[in-house]
């Protein structure tokens, strides 16, 4: 479509990658500083809801990322008994949003991500200290030194801990710790499994099947911030070892070594605005939300897709396209980080008996199209046309 102008993306995961082969789709230039030395992601996967699909139907992605990843087979909300308290109705659910969620390792995502973009734009090693809005001028540093490079346009994509939120909106409070702290882990798996949460007093645990034969579970559990172990998989064993099946099974067949635990944390004060300059923000940079709606990747693909839309005029417009773009994602990326927050408080955060058994009784007499609805609510998202 044309060279359009520079486009410097700071942050190579998930956000950062998608944003980068959209505006290559819309003839932008595009060089990713990514921190790490080395591409790649965390050994855990994730469930592609409809939005996100969307999102990588837009950047000519969503048939191989369907044939690397797995269809989800819904399940739905058990107790920590292992009664459900909700099915999910596979086919109405499809009907509802026009496919299936797909669950799929995060590395494999990353990899068809940066298949997608050009021979060496992708420039691993360098660590960002500085951005100038006005300019459009980062500073990196890398093994040989510091450089600086300059574009058009800047995408701060780069995470939970950004350099240049940090830079821009200095007074904005760092993330805030969300309550609960998870474990994650993928084996293989040798039956098919549906895609299932089981809610317990402050606890949750989830499986996702994915494609290959593997199977990604996650744990998390209310604590205070900064808790360790000196065996994480032992710990998850003695919370949830004693769960329902297939839990202790998973569990069993779990390596140590492929447990990974992390403290969760958001945004607890939102953005006034995405934009400062020349530069715009986007998946976690600026919005990190809890994970209780299953929405960060899919909101940074939103991001993504829409920034590379707002900008397809090129540099000739930024100033209009970056207002474009801040108008149509901060309302609806806030409005998904302040119910996924709802959502956990009320949900697997809960720990008063009485209020857990209330709730429970609650979900057990939702009408199941109810139960669908809400779920559909923030996955129904159609990218724009350009």
């Amino acid at each position: 479509m044309g060279d359009k102008g520079e486009a410097i993306v700071v942050g190579g995961g998930i956000g950062g990658l998608a944003a980068a082969v959209a505006l290559h789709r819309h003839g932008w230039r595009v060089t990713v500083l990514e921190r790490a030395a080395a591409p790649g992601e965390i050994g855990a996967g994730l469930s592609l809801m409809a939005n996100g699909l969307r999102a990588l139907d837009a950047l000519g992605l969503g048939a191989a990322v369907r044939a690397r990843g797995r269809a989800d087979t819904p399940g739905g909300l058990r107790d920590r008994t292992g009664r459900w308290l909700s099915r999910v109705d596979g086919p109405q659910l499809e009907r509802m949003l026009g496919t299936r969620a797909v669950g799929i390792h995060r590395a494999d995502l990353h990899a068809l991500l940066r298949a997608a973009l050009p021979p060496g734009a992708l420039v691993t090693g360098a660590r960002v200290q500085d951005v100038d809005p006005t300019t459009g001028e980062v500073r990196h540093h890398h093994a040989d030194g510091t450089t600086t490079v300059r574009g058009d346009l800047v995408v701060g994509a780069d995470g939970l801990r950004s350099a240049l939120r940090a830079r821009l909106w200095p007074d904005l409070p760092p993330p805030a710790y969300a309550g609960s702290t998870a474990w994650r882990a993928v084996l293989t798996w040798p039956e098919p499994l549906p895609t299932e949460v089981t809610w317990g007093p402050g606890t949750e645990f989830g499986i996702v099947p994915m494609g290959d034969g593997r199977v990604y579970w996650y744990a998390a559990v209310t604590a205070p911030p900064g808790g360790h172990a000196p065996d994480e998989l032992a710990e998850v064993r003695r919370r949830f070892g004693s769960g329902h099946d297939p839990i202790p099974a998973l569990l069993d067949a779990t390596a140590p070594e492929a447990v990974l635990r992390h403290d969760l944390h958001h945004l607890a004060e939102p953005l006034p605005s995405y934009v400062r300059g020349r530069v715009a923000l986007l998946g976690d940079a600026a919005h990190a939300m809890t994970p209780y709606l299953g929405q960060g990747a899919q909101q940074a693909l939103e991001d993504a897709v829409v920034l590379g839309a707002a900008c397809a005029g090129g540099p000739a417009h930024l100033a209009e396209a970056l207002a474009g773009y801040d108008r149509q994602r901060r309302p609806r990326s806030q409005e998904v980080a302040r119910a996924s927050l709802r959502a956990g408080r009320y949900g697997p955060q809960l720990r008063n008996p009485l209020a857990v058994a209330a709730r429970s009784t609650l979900l057990r007499l939702t009408p199941p199209r109810a139960t669908l609805r809400a779920m559909a609510r923030y996955a129904d998202w159609t990218p724009p046309a350009t």
